[in-house]
């Protein structure tokens, strides 16, 4: 390279729970929606689609992905009963 750059990689300092509230806050329930059915993290892309978004739900990725998910549904209706 002939000049410095810089790569922002915001999402690498979150969690999956967080990721998921990120996408929410910044697009609402349409923006969440394409992160669950138009992206994923397995390692073998199943292509099965979960409620957490596509995988095969055993590999380690996988499990990252529906932990997070599971974390931010909770996080998410505390809020709302709160």
């Amino acid at each position: 390279m002939d000049r410095r750059f810089t790569l922002e990689t915001p999402l690498m300092w979150i969690d999956k729970a967080a990721t998921f509230a990120l996408a929410e806050e910044l697009g609402g329930k349409a923006l969440l929606e394409i992160v669950l059915t138009h992206t994923h993290t397995c390692y073998l892309v199943t292509g099965k689609r979960n409620e957490w978004g596509p995988g095969c739900g055993e590999c380690p990725a996988c499990k990252l992905r529906k932990d997070g998910y599971a974390r931010y549904r909770a996080a998410h209706a505390a809020r709302r009963s709160a």
